[in-house]
C-alpha cells in the first residue's frame, strides 16, 4: 500500500516478529524498499512492553518507541524530504488526491513548507466485518488470503465515530525532518515552525485495530469505502508479493 501511495522507503524498527513476517521483511529489504532496524533494547534495559507505564513500568516506554521515533528522525534528516511516523496498523490516506506524492505539495500550498502535518485518527475495528452499504462496493478481497496470517484492510470498511475525548491526542504526523528537533508518539515536542491540523476531507489516518469504543453497536459504525479506490492495484501487488515470498500458492490467488 505504501508503494501505491508513492513512498520511497519504509523503515521498520523490529523488536521481534514471526517467521512469516520476517520472510516478508526480507523480500522487501532485497528490493531496497524496506530498511530493517533491530530494536531489541530489552536485552540491555528493563523495557515496558505496554503503552501504559502503570500496567508495566520500565526504564523505557513501550519497547523504546520514543527513542525509535527520534532515531528515525535523525537517521533520515538529510536523506528524506518528508518522514511519516506511524504504526504498522495505521495508514495516512489522502481523500482528494490518490498519493502522498500529490498530497504533500497540496499541504505545502495550503499550510506552508517545513511544517509538521497532523492527521486525525479514525479507528476501523478489525473484529467487525459488515456488508457494505451498497452491493456494488463489495470488497473484492473479502474472504481471500485465508491461509495468510494478518489483517486484510479491505474487509474492514466501517469506522467508529470520532471520539471527541481523543481529538488532539491520538493522531500521527508527516514532517520535514530538518524542521524538527524532538518528536513523541503523537506529534512533535520541539520544532522550528510548529504543527498544523490537516482537514479530514484532505487526508486522515485509517487505524485498523481492535475495537476501541467497545460499547458501540454495529449500527453506530460509519461506512467508508475510500480504500476500495485502491483495491485493484492493492490486490494485484499483494498477490504478486505473497507468491514471490512463498506464502500463497496459485490456487489461492484472489
Amino acid at each position: 500500500m505504501f508503494k501505491i501511495l508513492g513512498v520511497n522507503r519504509v523503515v521498520v524498527y523490529k523488536t521481534n516478529c514471526s517467521m512469516e513476517t520476517q520472510r516478508a521483511l526480507n523480500y522487501y529489504a532485497q528490493t531496497g524498499f524496506v530498511e530493517e532496524v533491530p530494536w531489541s533494547l530489552s536485552e540491555f534495559l528493563s523495557v515496558s512492553d505496554y503503552w501504559s507505564p502503570e500496567h508495566n513500568p520500565g526504564v523505557l516506554h513501550y519497547f523504546g518507541q520514543i527513542p525509535a521515533l527520534n532515531d528515525c528522525l535523525y537517521r533520515h534528516m538529510y536523506q528524506a524530504k518528508y518522514v511519516a511516523m506511524h504504526d504498522i496498523d495505521e495508514l495516512i490516506l489522502p481523500q482528494s488526491v490518490d498519493s502522498w506524492v500529490d498530497l504533500l505539495p497540496l499541504l505545502e500550498k495550503n499550510f506552508g513548507v517545513d511544517k509538521c502535518y497532523q492527521f486525525e485518527n479514525n479507528v476501523f475495528p478489525n473484529n467487525i466485518v459488515l456488508p457494505p452499504s451498497m452491493p456494488e462496493t463489495k470488497p473484492p478481497a473479502q474472504g481471500c488470503w485465508k491461509s495468510v496470517t494478518g489483517v486484510n484492510i479491505l474487509e474492514h470498511l466501517y469506522q467508529e465515530p470520532v471520539n471527541l475525548r481523543n481529538v488532539g491526542k491520538s493522531f500521527k504526523i508527516i514532517v520535514n525532518p530538518q524542521a524538527v528537533f524532538t518528536t513523541s508518539v503523537h506529534g512533535v515536542l520541539k520544532s522550528t515552525n510548529g504543527c498544523v491540523w490537516v482537514n479530514r476531507t484532505i487526508a486522515r489516518m485509517y487505524h485498523t485495530r481492535s475495537q476501541q469504543q467497545t460499547l458501540l453497536k454495529p449500527g453506530d459504525l460509519i461506512y467508508d469505502g475510500r480504500l476500495l479506490d485502491y483495491s485493484k492495484r492493492l490486490l494485484t501487488a499483494v498477490n504478486k508479493a505473497l507468491r514471490e515470498i512463498g506464502l500463497l500458492s496459485g490456487d489461492h490467488v484472489c
